[in-house]
C-alpha cells in the first residue's frame, strides 16, 4: 500500500510540476496561458501529491517531494502577484458621494429571475451591469424598478437611476467582445461607465481580438473617473489579464474574488463546494477610491454577482 500511494504521489507531483512549468510559457503563448487559469488547482494538487509522497519509500519519497515542491513553487509564482499588486486608493465606509456598482452574469438559462430582481431592489445600486439576461429578467427589471437603460448590445446591458448624458460608442466591436459605454451625470462630475463580456480564453483568437478591441475603446474615453465591469472569462493569474490590467489605464478593484461556479447551474450537476475561478472583474480609474468589494449571493446563475462601493478620491490639500 505504501508503494502504491507513494507512486500515486510521484505521478501526481510530476503532472502538477510539468503543467505549472508549462504555464510559465503563457508570457509568450496564448495557448500555454490557458493553463494559468487553473493555477490554484495545480497548487492544491501539488500539496496533496507531497502528502502522498511522504507515504512512499526511499527514492520514491524523495522524487515525489522534489516534484511536488517544483509544482508548489511554479504554481505559487503564478498566484502570488495577485496578492502583491495594488488595488488602488481606499476610502472609509462613511466617505461622501459614494456610488454602488453591481456586476452580474445572470446566465441565459436562469430560472429564478424574481430572486434576482428582489435582491437588486434590496441592494438598490446606482449602476447595474448585466450580462446574459433573459427576456423575462429584463422585463421584470424594467417593470419593477423604473431604472433607465444605459444601452444594450447582444447579451450585455446596463441600468442606472439617472439617464445618461451621452452614449459615444467609439467603434463598432468585432466578434469576440460586446460592450456598452455611456457617460452619466454625478454631483462630483461626469462618470464614464463601460460594461463588457469577453469570450472564453479557449477561443484564443476571438478572446485576443476582444481584448484588443476593449483596450481601444477605453483609450478613447476619459479614464480618471471611469468604471469598467463585466464577465471577462479570465482569471487574474493569467498573463493576459495582467497585461490588460496595465494596458487599460484603470485599477482592478477585486482581488482573487472567485465568482464561478455556483454549482447549481451550468455544467455542474451538483452544488459546487465553493467557487474557484475569479472571472468577473470591476475596474475603476484613479479618481475613485474603493470602499468595499464583496461577492453577492447565488441567484439562479452559474456566476455570483460582485458588489462594489466607490467614493471619489478626496482632493489633496494645496501645498503651502
Amino acid at each position: 500500500m505504501q508503494r502504491i500511494l507513494g507512486g500515486c504521489g510521484v505521478l501526481l507531483a510530476g503532472v502538477c510540476a510539468a503543467l505549472a512549468l508549462l504555464a510559465q510559457g503563457g508570457r509568450f503563448s496564448a495557448t500555454l496561458d490557458l493553463i494559468t487559469h487553473v493555477a490554484p488547482l495545480l497548487l492544491a494538487a501539488a500539496v496533496v501529491a507531497a502528502l502522498l509522497s511522504t507515504l512512499g519509500v526511499d527514492r520514491t519519497r524523495r522524487t515525489g517531494l522534489v516534484l511536488a515542491a517544483v509544482g508548489v513553487v511554479a504554481a505559487g509564482a503564478l498566484i502570488l502577484p495577485e496578492f502583491l499588486r495594488s488595488t488602488g486608493p481606499v476610502a472609509p465606509p462613511d466617505a461622501p458621494n459614494q456610488i454602488k456598482v453591481i456586476e452580474f452574469n445572470a446566465w441565459q438559462e436562469n430560472r429564478n429571475p424574481k430572486a434576482v430582481v428582489d435582491w437588486l431592489q434590496r441592494e438598490n445600486p446606482d449602476f447595474f451591469f448585466l450580462t446574459e439576461p433573459t427576456p423575462v429578467l429584463l422585463n421584470l427589471i424594467r417593470v419593477r424598478t423604473g431604472w433607465k437603460t444605459m444601452g444594450s448590445q447582444s447579451n450585455t446591458i446596463g441600468f442606472a437611476h439617472d439617464r445618461y448624458l451621452i452614449m459615444d460608442r467609439p467603434i463598432e466591436p468585432p466578434k469576440g467582445v460586446t460592450f456598452v459605454n455611456a457617460t452619466f451625470p454625478n454631483a462630483t462630475g461626469p462618470i464614464e461607465m463601460v460594461i463588457t463580456h469577453l469570450r472564453w480564453p479557449t477561443e484564443v483568437r476571438l478572446h485576443a481580438l476582444g481584448d484588443a478591441t476593449l483596450r481601444d475603446v477605453l483609450a478613447q474615453r476619459p479614464r480618471d473617473r471611469m468604471v469598467l465591469a463585466g464577465d471577462f472569462n479570465s482569471t487574474p493569474w493569467s498573463f493576459a489579464r495582467r497585461r490588460d490590467d496595465t494596458a487599460y489605464g484603470l485599477i482592478r478593484r477585486d482581488r482573487a474574488l472567485a465568482t464561478w461556479p455556483t454549482g447549481h447551474a451550468g455544467p455542474w450537476p451538483l452544488p459546487a463546494p465553493f467557487p474557484f475561478l475569479p472571472i468577473d472583474h470591476v475596474y475603476a480609474g484613479p479618481g475613485w477610491a474603493t470602499v468595499s468589494v464583496k461577492r453577492g449571493p447565488p441567484l439562479g446563475s452559474d456566476h455570483y454577482p460582485i458588489v462594489v462601493m466607490l467614493a471619489p478620491v478626496a482632493p489633496r490639500p494645496a501645498a503651502p
